[in-house]
């Protein structure tokens, strides 16, 4: 006996004293420890002031009911579980019997109310009972974020995620901006994988993420975005993509991208405009146009024989979809009717010596390298050279009507653009600033990529002849008198590696007779340009058609119709500081709103649409919507009885 108190007394020192401060930290660690408060990621906004992406809080509210007093809990049951009534729903007498049920079962972790809003969180706290904190009051609150898009899938790929899929788009550029910095609380384990804090306050308050300020226009956007994919139902096509940007800062102010599901849906699979590098056909002409013309090979006047439409170079033959041929036509002419053998035989004549000083053109015309653009996955552009390996005795020939290259329609727009602002070459961009609360901490102001292009003489020349094609030339069918416009069409051939057809031939590499790529790149107005343009559709059903002037010239041109009718060019102005004046008007008018108490459906028409969701479903409401922009309407009237879990209906516009 005396030995074993020994070896007691021995094993209680060695352990209290020798390796006890390891196990209390350990002790610690099993019943304490650090849990992490996220901040709150930054928003999105559009350049108008509306929101593009936000993040929402939801909180899941719990009950510590052994912390509380059995006294405190009688007297104050009625009154909260009449409190709970009002806020959740059902029954006075439902509330309090589960409420008695977890008591007398000692419950600790029971279940209060689930996915609630921030203004009905902070209500709740106020609770009879829960008034009295997390140790005498037993509220327990786990907070989560979710990231909303209140204009829905439209520019989905380019105001990216924030999840599983990656950070793709803007979310992704500037995650480190809009991250925030997270903040710190002590809890301790009260039951098995159930915590709760061990004080009211926080030990380190989460400092929410900076704010993006896109160029995006959500009026532009909607409007591009559905003339896009009208189009592409029209012609069933499997995917496409169009941008406008404004010529002088190069902001882009719309950007769709749409792929076909499987079931003949359309939706924003992948960023096409940014990533897809491609022949473009025809679109590339006016850079070979232009690099003659600037270096004063030819003039607008210069006659070129197209003889019948088809000519054959080192065995591979160039043909003109106009049958029969336009015969001896001028440079300008060509560029009109877009004649493939024209554009080859003038750029045969004049470069085919010297291929390195057609190159370099083609460089300075920002086709041989990436823009550079922030978010992720640019395609790499393809442009041999006559040092490459690939380099071919029918390169130059073939590129100069658009083929045997590879380029982004980013990089098409970017040139068309610089046409457009007499010369001067911007980076395409989508943000305009960071901003924290009312803060400005960072401005992306207009980055030039080449000062100068072409010279003013050329610059004249080329623009007349753009304008000429919507006017008399290949774009003659979207010509109106009330507007003009300036663009090229284009229409390529797919090249199809070696594959097997769905009857189980194997067809070998080579260009389509069926899959072809549609697409018209421009400018309007076409005197004072204002907006650039590029529309692109990969595999319009060739039945129904696929040249550039029915396929993509059409979107083009509502576009150009729509924006110039609802926004008239000669008052868009930019002004940053109006903006911003109203966004924080607006941002202060929502935050009165949802602090209100309501007993009452509220009037949300004006009020931009994510603000409206998130008003109505912290009051318990479940909240449909079509459209995008501020509310036109609501289903539920202003002044009808609140009553959560109702489904209101919101129209915006």
């Amino acid at each position: 006996m005396t030995l074993l108190l020994l070896a007691i007394i021995f094993r209680v020192v060695n352990l209290q004293y020798v390796h006890g401060d390891k196990y209390r930290k350990l002790a610690s660690e099993l019943t304490s420890r650090a849990d992490t408060i996220y901040a709150n990621r930054g928003n999105v906004y559009a350049a108008d002031g509306n929101l593009l992406a936000t993040s929402m809080s939801k909180f899941n509210i719990y009950m510590d009911l052994v912390t509380v007093d059995s006294k405190v809990f009688e007297e104050n049951i009625a009154d909260l579980s009449k409190e709970l009534s009002k806020m959740l729903g059902h029954s006075v007498n439902y509330h309090q019997s589960r409420l008695r049920s977890a008591k007398n079962r000692k419950k600790r972790y029971f279940l209060i109310a689930r996915d609630i809003g921030y203004t009905d969180y902070l209500k709740m706290k106020q609770f009879p009972i829960f008034k009295l904190g997390v140790y005498k009051g037993g509220f327990i609150a786990k907070q989560r974020t979710e990231r909303a898009h209140p204009i829905g899938k439209i520019a989905e790929r380019t105001i990216g995620y924030h999840d599983f899929r990656g950070e793709a788009g803007i979310e992704g550029a500037f995650a480190d901006y809009m991250q925030g910095e997270n903040g710190l609380r002590w809890v301790q384990k009260i039951a098995k994988n159930q915590w709760k804090p061990i004080s009211d306050y926080n030990e380190k308050e989460p400092t929410d993420g900076q704010d993006v300020i896109t160029t995006l226009d959500v009026n532009i956007q909607d409007i591009t975005h559905h003339a896009l994919l009208a189009q592409l139902e029209n012609y069933e096509a499997d995917h496409g993509c169009a941008v406008v940007m404004e010529t002088a800062t190069g902001e882009i102010k719309a950007i769709s991208n749409l792929g076909r599901t499987s079931k003949g849906k359309y939706f924003e699979k992948r960023n096409y405009a940014v990533w897809e590098s491609h022949e473009p056909g025809s679109t590339f002409k006016l850079a070979s146009l232009m690099a003659a013309l600037d270096d004063k090979k030819i003039d607008t006047s210069t006659v070129v024989d197209t003889e019948k439409g088809k000519i054959f170079i080192h065995g591979s033959k160039v043909e003109d979809s106009h049958r029969g041929g336009y015969g001896k036509i001028s440079a300008a002419r060509v560029f009109e009717v877009s004649s493939n053998v024209g554009i080859v035989k003038l750029i045969q004549k004049y470069y085919d010596r010297q291929p390195e000083k057609f190159i370099k053109k083609i460089a300075s015309y920002g086709f041989t390298k990436p823009i550079g653009f922030q978010i992720k996955g640019e395609g790499m552009p393809v442009v041999p050279k006559p040092s490459d390996k690939r380099w071919n005795k029918i390169s130059l020939e073939w590129m100069s009507w658009g083929y045997g290259i590879s380029v982004t329609p980013m990089q098409i727009l970017m040139f068309y653009n610089a046409v457009a602002n007499n010369g001067v070459m911007v980076k395409p961009r989508f943000v305009k600033e960071l901003r924290r609360q009312e803060k400005t901490e960072k401005v992306f102001k207009t980055e030039i990529v080449n000062p100068q292009i072409a010279s003013k003489e050329t610059l004249k020349k080329i623009r007349k002849v753009m304008e000429n094609v919507v006017i008399k030339g290949t774009a003659k069918n979207i010509y109106s008198p009330n507007f003009s416009m300036a663009g090229k069409t284009g229409t390529a051939k797919k090249f199809l590696p070696k594959h097997i057809d769905k009857n189980g031939k194997t067809i070998n590499a080579g260009y389509s007779n069926k899959h072809y790529v549609a697409s018209f790149a421009g400018f309007f107005p076409a005197d004072k340009p204002k907006y650039s343009c590029i529309v692109v559709i990969h595999d319009p059903k060739k039945k129904k058609g696929y040249y550039g002037a029915t396929v993509a010239g059409p979107v083009f041109k509502e576009i150009a119709q729509k924006i110039f009718t609802t926004t008239p060019i000669d008052n868009q102005s930019v002004n940053d500081k109006v903006q911003f004046v109203e966004i924080d008007k607006e941002f202060a008018t929502y935050n009165t709103k949802l602090n209100k108490n309501y007993t009452e459906v509220p009037n949300v028409k004006g009020m931009p649409g994510m603000d409206a969701v998130s008003l109505l479903e912290n009051m318990g409401l479940k909240v449909k919507i079509s459209g995008v922009g501020k509310v036109e309407s609501q289903s539920l009237r202003k002044g009808e009885k609140l009553e959560k879990g109702k489904t209101i209906r919101l129209k915006l516009s």
